[in-house]
């Protein structure tokens, strides 16, 4: 995919008074290895900046809207909020993904559709929202397409450590602590996805991606809930 500035700013809403910062905010490090001579910089500062500016104002919006709620609850729901899960699903209703600058390689190898990739985009596209247009506008973006997603991850219990929820469940009602296994690898060394199930005895119940194994095992018995309550 060529780099489409005029598209990708619709699809944000959001025009930039400099190229470069949006161009480097959707450019993988793996691009700079085939484009030395006309890319200098990847999207990892970006990224940096991004996520310190998300972080804020998550927490910002929950301080104020939230008074009476104590500090744990309100640390759980920012987390369930900017995990790499609601990030690169936020990526996949917007469909950046399509202009990330990778190498062939990269790309040959689902780098387009990886969750950890696509949720660093992200937070690298709030960095250069930040720099290139002021904190109020980049609020105003996480305001629209990340804090307003709270209500349905409140509902669907997103924000509760799904793991030691399932253990519970199934300790209580079948007697059994469920395991975890691996099925399903994908990606570089560096950045990989992995793909776990959690099983009862050697019944699989769920099953789950993530940019670890811990946050694998998490989608996993997420997963295994809903079914366990169907």
């Amino acid at each position: 995919m060529v780099f489409n500035k005029a598209e990708i700013e619709k699809i944000i809403g959001v025009t930039f008074k400099s190229e470069d910062l949006i161009k480097t905010a959707c450019t993988h490090r793996s691009y700079l290895n085939e484009h030395k001579s006309t890319v200098k910089e990847h999207n990892e500062r970006l990224e940096f900046l991004g996520d310190a500016v998300l972080e804020l104002v998550v927490t910002d919006f929950l301080y104020r809207s939230y008074p009476k709620k104590p500090e744990g609850e309100l640390t759980s729901w920012r987390a369930a909020l900017v995990k790499t899960e609601s990030l690169a699903e936020l990526a996949d209703e917007l469909n950046v993904g399509q202009f990330l600058l990778m190498s062939r390689g990269e790309a040959k190898s689902g780098g387009r559709t990886r969750m950890a990739l696509l949720a660093n985009m992200v937070e690298a596209i709030i960095g250069a929202i930040y720099l290139d247009q002021g904190y109020d506008v980049a609020a105003e973006f996480i305001e629209k397409n990340i804090n307003s997603k709270l209500e349905n991850i409140l509902k669907e219990g997103l924000h509760i450590d799904a793991k030691s929820h399932f253990q519970e469940v199934a300790q209580e009602k079948e007697g059994v602590t469920p395991h975890y296994e691996v099925i399903g690898e994908e990606g570089p060394d560096h950045d990989k996805t992995f793909e776990m199930a959690v099983y009862l005895h050697k019944k699989m119940w769920g099953k789950g991606k993530g940019n670890s194994k811990q946050t694998a095992q998490q989608a996993a018995a997420q997963d295994a809930l809903k079914k366990y309550k169907v």
